[in-house]
């Protein structure tokens, strides 16, 4: 079945950036054991890497690359938090490079980098680690399939087959 809306699909990837000199490097990639299962068009993946796979079939294969804006967006020099040391009481202050959960005022959750640690401040970046990167994706299509009545109330896939519980 090709890839279409409320279609539910799994697939292998294999995530390289792309740096400004043109070289790759290694991200990420699933297994056939642990593919990437998710419900086609319903904006939980990137809108570019779906256009991309649209019309695909079980077995096919792409390779593609999104540019910085079609993925993450760019860098925002200014998405610099500056923490109050005293929120890390409990937990103690987090080193250099450590991803921090944060919530802002809606309760939407986040993640961010700690880029420096002071006494009395944690300055974090909350760009999006793949922000300002251009990503090169290498594809197989395991397989689609149309979702179920529950999955589309879910808004999320249940599996591959359809039958994984929360």
């Amino acid at each position: 079945m090709a890839i279409e809306n409320n279609n539910v699909v799994t697939l292998n990837y294999i995530l390289h950036t792309i740096e400004e000199n043109g070289e790759k490097t290694f991200v990420e990639q699933t297994t056939t054991e642990n593919p990437l299962t998710f419900l086609y068009g319903v904006g939980m993946m990137l809108p570019k890497f779906e256009e991309n796979i649209a019309g695909l079939n079980a077995g096919d294969k792409l390779s593609f690359e999104l540019e910085a804006a079609d993925a993450y967006g760019d860098r925002d020099d200014k998405a610099i938090a500056q923490l109050p040391a005293d929120m890390f009481q409990e937990i103690g202050l987090p080193p250099v490079g450590e991803i921090i959960p944060l919530q802002d005022n809606q309760g939407n959750q986040f993640r961010a980098v700690v880029i420096e640690v002071t006494p009395e401040a944690v300055i974090a970046d909350l760009n999006h680690p793949m922000a300002g990167k251009k990503l090169n994706f290498d594809i197989e299509v395991l397989s689609s399939r149309e979702a179920t009545e529950e999955e589309l109330a879910h808004g999320h896939a249940h599996g591959a087959d359809g039958t994984e519980a929360h």
